[in-house]
């Protein structure tokens, strides 16, 4: 019987003299890995030749560095715009520290900025469990809200760039929440991959996948409540990709503080592993199906970012991701959730 979910990869030899020995022949072996549910193709080389740089956090507190932050203190009242009345009675929305506020630089016709903190710069072990908490849940009923208030934008998506080389613009903690018609190339190809498997199979892949790495326990790193944590088998960060899924929770209305609360429990567990490997920066995305679907599950992706070397400050990002669009990894999946099941 032909398996639902295949794992996929094609191994290549790459043989050259190596001054280091000698100028002896050398063969150095790399991978390339199909991913499961959408056929596309991911880099696996460099193993062990990169590692995460330190950054010194302390220095984005300097005035000269800092320059001007209009999340900080009590200016952010001022210098944070607020939503129409017929989007947002209250202007804003506010949850302990965490204030959701227009993105001045919107990415679409709903979206907002969460900042989540009011300190400007917050280490990844010194994040509460409230101050994520509250941060998810202000961001969660805005695009709620947006939802009921127009339907003709059926994606909600929450983004996040946390500190340098993230891409972030500001190191202040904050999250992005917009709902959108376009919700990117990833999502897209996943969310047709998906439906396409359901009408092959009359399953929901991500409940198979999460079944399936369950069985093997090769990338399945735990369980939060009902939300599941894998290693992705392709990659899209060169220091791997962390993915949780919530089974059964299609739409985002059906997303509860329950299952807030299970996320926010997995990501301060990979946040302690971050800081346990000197991992400074990520990206981050918790997106969701349109409703009326039963084949594409809430889930939340993270994927470590850092800097190759602090002497050119030379990014993690290179011509392979930026015009090929594809990833490379110089992590295995594998070794990663050995170290990351530790911590679960």
């Amino acid at each position: 019987m032909k398996e639902k979910i295949t794992y996929k990869k094609v191994d290549v030899e790459n043989t050259f003299h190596d001054p280091r020995q000698d100028f002896q022949p050398t063969v150095v072996k790399t991978h390339v890995r199909y991913d499961p549910l959408t056929g596309k193709t991911g880099h696996f080389s460099h193993f062990g030749a990169i590692k995460p740089q330190q950054l010194d956090l302390e220095k984005y507190l300097d005035p000269q560095v800092k320059g001007f932050c209009p999340f900080c203190g009590a200016g952010r009242e001022a210098n944070t715009p607020k939503f129409p009345r017929e989007i947002l009675p209250e202007g804003r929305l506010a949850k302990g520290e965490a204030l959701l506020v227009p993105n001045i630089f919107p990415y679409d016709v709903y979206s907002s900025v969460c900042v989540m903190t009011q300190g400007h710069v917050v280490p990844l072990e010194q994040f509460s469990f409230d101050q994520l908490f509250d941060s998810f849940v202000v961001g969660l009923e805005f695009l709620k809200r947006v939802k009921a208030l127009d339907s003709s934008l059926p994606y909600q998506i929450m983004g996040w760039n946390y500190m340098p080389p993230s891409g972030g613009g500001l190191v202040h903690p904050h999250q992005q929440y917009f709902a959108t018609g376009q919700p990117g190339n990833q999502f897209a190809e996943e969310l047709r991959a998906s439906e396409l498997f359901y009408e092959n199979y009359h399953l929901d892949y991500w409940l198979e996948l999460v079944t399936v790495e369950q069985k093997t326990g090769e990338r399945y790193i735990g369980q939060q409540g009902d939300s599941h944590w894998l290693a992705s088998y392709v990659s899209l960060g060169m220091l791997g990709e962390i993915v949780g899924v919530f089974p059964g929770v299609y739409c985002i209305d059906d997303f509860s503080e329950a299952n807030v609360s299970e996320l926010v429990s997995g990501l301060q567990k990979i946040f302690s592993y971050f800081s346990h490997k000197v991992i400074f920066s990520f990206n981050a995305s918790l997106f969701f199906g349109p409703g009326g679907q039963q084949f594409f599950p809430a889930h939340f992706r993270i994927v470590p970012r850092t800097f190759l070397n602090t002497r050119d400050f030379a990014p993690d990002l290179n011509f392979f991701q930026a015009v090929l669009q594809e990833p490379v990894s110089v992590v295995l999946p594998e070794d990663l959730c050995r170290e990351v099941k530790t911590f679960f």
